[in-house]
């Protein structure tokens, strides 16, 4: 493996694309560290401090954006909302192309169709930035709206807020294009997706603080729920993160192989000899969109009954905070019914069977047509019914280590969930585009037996 890294370097085509990805990932963790104007630094600080320890916001979605973001959100960044908007409005339009005929059709005309939905999603992603940026502005006036009521609230801005918030959004919205913009160069001009890769970057980048709270709790000699903290633990914890990390490699590359017969064929004069094959069913077809999914949309009930002036209305928000019972059951609902949502929207049964009649192919034992599309449809609720059941628990399982047992949620984020979950496919996919280049120029790849399979 480590052979087939130098050899990456000896080839120039490929040396220049990681040295080009290299430089732009730089850049962004430049802009995580460029605070916005009208922000008083000590008082930030504090500010997150509290926020930490308000049981309703730490480990919460401001856990999980700042991990995305690489610490960003801690310094208030020009990169606060990161690439994470213009990965919302991706999701977004791919979810409206099967609803919205007029989207589909541009889907089917080529590069020119598709440089059309592109603009669509950046126009929709500066609407997203907006949206967010105000209510990130908002929160460093009145961190109550994010269900601090009772926590110190330190004067974070400097300067008046009716100057800070359209000043804030329109920096916010800037620093997320010009992320978007160097995304899009490293996938045209670097080693694999722009985008996926600076989120790998952000979360790994927040590493060094999850060994430190691993350190302090070592020291400190025991945990939040109260259980002392011992030497055998640390042994334990990395057991359990070997263990989750294999069975997360085993989801992201799992597949039902569904075989295929080809019949054998005249074209011309020659004689085109039959053959088999298989089609490749994921087990997690979905990848992390579910999980983005629910935590989008269980981000939004905390913040509007905050707005609600009705005392039985705000009552409802612990039952929203993160990590309560009732959240959780919530949230792993949603996952579940984003992972069909997700195949169903994705995946057409009824298209791949009429491509292989078009072809002459056909499953063994399985009639052509419409008995095909109905096999590959049962085959493939059933495939996605196992990988939904075992991402629901990936993603349950750092609130489990955060809450059931007083772990910090930097630690326990790496346990599974999202984070993982990203790192793990991105860099398999990563890999597999730098094995390609090197099988192609006779190296060797970075497995001796087998090749990596991409996610795609």
């Amino acid at each position: 493996m480590f052979s087939a890294f130098t050899n990456s370097f000896k080839i120039k085509d490929l040396r220049q694309r990681i040295l080009i990805a290299l430089g732009i990932v730089a850049l962004t963790r430049i802009a995580a560290a460029i605070p916005c104007p009208g922000i008083d630094p000590k008082a930030l600080t504090q500010y997150f401090k509290d926020l930490k320890g308000s049981d309703s916001a730490a480990g919460g979605f401001l856990g999980m954006f700042d991990l995305f973001t690489g610490g960003a959100l801690e310094n208030f960044a020009v990169a606060t909302l990161g690439i994470m908007p213009y990965i919302s409005a991706s999701i977004i339009m791919q979810l409206l192309m099967p609803v919205i005929p007029s989207l589909e059709k541009m889907a089917r005309e080529g590069e020119s169709g598709r440089q059309k939905i592109t603009q669509y999603t950046r126009y929709l992603t500066v609407i997203i930035c907006i949206v967010q940026g105000a209510m990130a502005a908002i929160a460093m006036i009145d961190p109550s709206r994010l269900g601090m009521q009772h926590a110190a609230q330190p004067l974070v801005i400097i300067q008046n807020k009716y100057i800070f918030v359209p000043m804030t959004v329109i920096m916010l919205t800037a620093g997320t294009m010009f992320i978007m913009w160097l995304g899009e160069q490293i996938t045209k001009y670097g080693i694999g997706n722009g985008a996926s890769l600076i989120i790998t970057v952000n979360i790994v980048a927040r590493m060094p603080s999850a060994f430190y709270g691993l350190y302090d709790m070592a020291v400190s000699g025991g945990m939040s729920s109260g259980i002392p903290f011992k030497p055998v633990h640390v042994f334990l914890l990395v057991l359990i993160f070997v263990v989750v990390t294999g069975a997360t490699i085993i989801l992201t590359q799992g597949q039902r192989k569904v075989p295929i017969q080809m019949a054998k064929r005249i074209v011309g004069f020659n004689k085109m000899a039959g053959g088999s094959t298989y089609i490749p069913l994921k087990v997690n077809f979905s990848g992390v969109m579910p999980i983005i999914f629910a935590s989008a949309i269980l981000m939004f009930p905390q913040m509007i009954l905050s707005y609600i002036p009705l005392d039985f209305v705000r009552n409802l928000i612990p039952y929203f905070s993160h990590g309560h019972p009732v959240y959780m059951i919530v949230y792993g609902i949603l996952i579940l019914v984003m992972s069909y949502f997700w195949v169903a929207n994705m995946f057409n049964p009824l298209q791949v069977a009429e491509n292989l009649k078009k072809e002459g192919a056909f499953v063994p034992g399985i009639r052509p047509g419409k008995p095909t599309a109905e096999f590959l449809d049962q085959t493939m609720t059933r495939v996605t019914f196992a990988g939904a059941i075992f991402l629901t628990f990936l993603a349950l399982f750092p609130t489990f280590l955060y809450k059931g047992l007083g772990i910090p949620y930097m630690v326990a984020s790496f346990f599974g969930g999202t984070s993982l979950l990203i790192i793990v496919g991105v860099m398999l996919d990563t890999l597999s585009q730098m094995e390609s280049h090197l099988l192609m120029r006779n190296y060797d790849g970075f497995l001796k037996k087998g090749k990596l399979k991409g996610r795609r």
